[in-house]
């Protein structure tokens, strides 16, 4: 159980920590320790990875799968783990920009998911604490409406269950909604460990603490890891959330970081089923999940760019306002955050990493929908290896460009990161290191130069060189989890500089700083 610390006004944990991962025993699996081959490599082992692996070793393929940390410690264990294809108002935009034949294929590869997932937790008797839920997507804005009632006829084009209703269970303001039947909800960690144990029962090699750094692109590709060592292999599939490898995809240019918040707070009251969403901004969302004889509530959204915007800290504070003030919640257990990455088109890639790189596969870009996303990616990158295609892929290939809304996106994105890059060259600093308290991260001037500093509970002062190294943009301080965030690209950096999250593949310099 979380230690519960308590700031001045309400219980608040001090250090973010998942609901999902506490009280889970986890396997663990060595460091790559030498040269090996196997039919496919696969590099990221959260849901997409492990469900790729999962279903290439039941088809009899050798599979290796690997990640820079310990497994299922990535955004597949900071999800609200919604096993739904309602994915926000998504589906009128999609008939709009694409049509109904593709808009259609969207839903159902997402929807065939959500199937297999409920299929593979009843062929494997997992206990993952399964519930069918209805999801809902609400608005109290006028503004709103209109968007909504657009959807719900988007629904009725593409045979999706669901419709416009004037109320919902959960009893909190609205004034309509849409509503997507017969959805899910589930513990993403106590499902997938199951489909672990599979991987290593059909021969599968599973290795942590393994940072894949590169890909030498030969006739059987190489995965190069940071120690040395190298997977040879028919297939590289990269699942690492942002691609480790850019094979001249130029994904830094096509996606762009968010981070989102969820607090999770103790309920004694019946919930009466159902997982929300609001269609305004700053999204709420909610769901339940079992705690003990008890449940709790997870309250998510308040997402923003990473890197930019308010003090992070903030961001929980504003959701546990949200149960305070509309549910009446006030006992919070857990707190935690998620980084998701957005096309320009909002559709994943999945697929070739560039239309002539056909053995090296690419799945990323989810959009906070990670449940069925990852699953339908992964049932994708399983028929590409047998098959050598797909029946997704003129919706999902990496390599489609549609004119509207991609140039206008690009351009807003690229811009973004051109003042964010002056932005961050031009702010003045006026602290110095001494001025740093215990628990804080701050920019200081050392010999007049700009550096990252922070000061641990013990007083220990850690201090970075604060230029990003992919791009050169200046990181920003992320109080509520204690990381560097770079507000261009989306990288993350501990407290002592090493890389948390791509696209930046090189730690931050660590700095010798007297204060």
């Amino acid at each position: 159980m979380t230690v519960i610390n308590e700031d001045k006004n309400n219980k608040f944990p001090k250090f973010p920590e998942p609901y999902w991962r506490d009280d889970l025993q986890f396997p663990s699996f060595p460091t790559l320790e030498e040269n090996i081959a196997v039919d496919v490599g696969i590099v990221g082992a959260g849901i997409t990875g492990i469900t790729t692996a999962y279903l290439l070793s039941q088809a009899g393929v050798k599979v290796a799968l690997l990640d820079a940390g310990v497994i299922l410690n990535g955004t597949t264990g900071h999800t609200t783990a919604k096993v739904t294809a309602q994915h926000g108002l998504i589906y009128d935009e999609l008939i709009e920009h694409f049509g109904e034949e593709k808009a259609k294929q969207y839903f159902e590869a997402n929807d065939k998911a959500k199937e297999f997932i409920i299929d593979t937790v009843t062929s494997l008797n997992i206990n993952c604490e399964f519930e069918e839920q209805d999801a809902y997507i609400y608005t109290n804005s006028e503004q709103e409406l209109n968007k909504l009632e657009k959807e719900a006829r988007a629904y009725e084009k593409l045979g999706i269950p669901g419709s416009l209703v004037k109320s919902m269970p959960l009893q909190i303001p609205m004034k309509n909604a849409v509503v997507m039947s017969k959805q899910a909800q589930f513990h993403p960690l106590k499902y997938l460990v199951p489909l672990v144990e599979e991987i290593k029962n059909a021969g599968g090699l599973i290795f942590e603490n393994t940072t894949a750094v590169n890909v030498e692109e030969e006739d059987h590709p190489k995965i190069i890891t940071r120690n040395g060592h190298h997977i040879t292999c028919k297939y590289v599939v990269s699942c690492s959330h942002f691609p480790f490898y850019d094979g001249m995809g130029f994904y830094f240019a096509r996606m762009h970081a968010e981070r989102s918040y969820v607090v999770a707070v103790k309920s004694n009251q019946p919930y009466p089923g159902g997982m929300y969403l609001s269609s305004e901004s700053p999204t709420r969302s909610v769901r339940s999940t079992p705690f003990g004889n008890e449940s709790l509530l997870l309250l998510g959204g308040d997402g923003h760019k990473t890197g930019q915007g308010v003090n992070t800290i903030k961001h929980y504070e504003a959701l546990a306002q949200f149960g305070k003030d509309v549910l009446g919640l006030t006992d919070i257990r857990y707190r935690w955050s998620a980084q998701d990455l957005y096309t320009l088109d909002k559709v994943p890639y999945v697929g070739p990493i560039t239309s002539s790189k056909e053995n090296i596969l690419v799945a990323t870009g989810y959009r906070k929908w990670g449940m069925t996303n990852s699953t339908a990616a992964a049932m994708m990158l399983k028929e590409l290896v047998i098959d050598g295609k797909h029946q997704n892929e003129n919706v999902f290939t990496p390599s489609r460009f549609k004119a509207d809304p991609s140039i206008k996106e690009m351009v807003v994105q690229n811009t973004d990161v051109a003042v964010e890059l002056v932005k961050g060259k031009l702010k003045n600093v006026h602290k110095f290191p001494e001025d740093v308290k215990v628990g804080e991260g701050s920019h200081v001037k050392v010999d007049g130069k700009k550096v990252g500093a922070y000061r641990d509970e013990e007083g220990k002062l850690y201090c970075v060189d604060t230029t990003c190294t992919h791009m050169g943009c200046e990181v920003e301080w992320n109080a509520g989890e204690r990381t560097w965030d770079c507000p261009c690209h989306g990288s993350r950096f501990s407290i002592e500089g090493d890389v948390i999250e791509g696209p930046a593949d090189q730690p931050l310099k660590k700095l010798e700083v007297d204060g």
